[in-house]
């Protein structure tokens, strides 16, 4: 399996599904099956809405990980937005800035086995997420 590395640029909705569809036929080759594929899917749409909803521009790469004996997906999703002021709190259920259903980030990160966010107020968020198979 060469690297087939995805990157999506996320502009608007449209490029969510792109993302969405991208990642899950990498998962799927990768030897990802059933609900597995279902949550790596949320997760990326989850990350790809954030984007259009606050940055309005960015994009998602989605990649294979080697990690000793264990494989699994690498999401990570990157705008140059307005940042995450408070990561705690966005990371809460049930809080939102935009009367979503608030389970964006929290809800990538129950979907995904490993979750990692770094936001700089001014200069934008970059969310990593992995996925390994069991």
């Amino acid at each position: 399996m060469e690297n087939n590395e995805a990157c999506v640029s996320i502009n608007s909705a449209a490029d969510i599904v792109t993302a969405r569809q991208k990642g899950r036929a990498l998962a799927l080759e990768l030897g990802f099956d059933g609900s597995d594929l279902t949550l790596i899917a949320t997760a990326i749409s989850e990350v790809a809405r954030n984007i259009v909803n606050h940055a309005k521009s960015g994009e998602i790469v989605v990649s294979p990980m080697n990690h000793s004996n264990k494989r699994g997906i690498l999401v990570v999703a990157r705008d140059e937005g307005p940042g995450i002021k408070d990561i705690a709190k966005a990371m809460q259920y049930g809080y939102s800035t935009n009367k979503g259903l608030g389970v964006g980030l929290p809800g990538a990160k129950w979907l995904m086995d490993e979750f990692d966010i770094e936001s700089k107020v001014g200069k934008g968020t970059t969310v990593t997420m992995k996925k390994w198979l069991h």
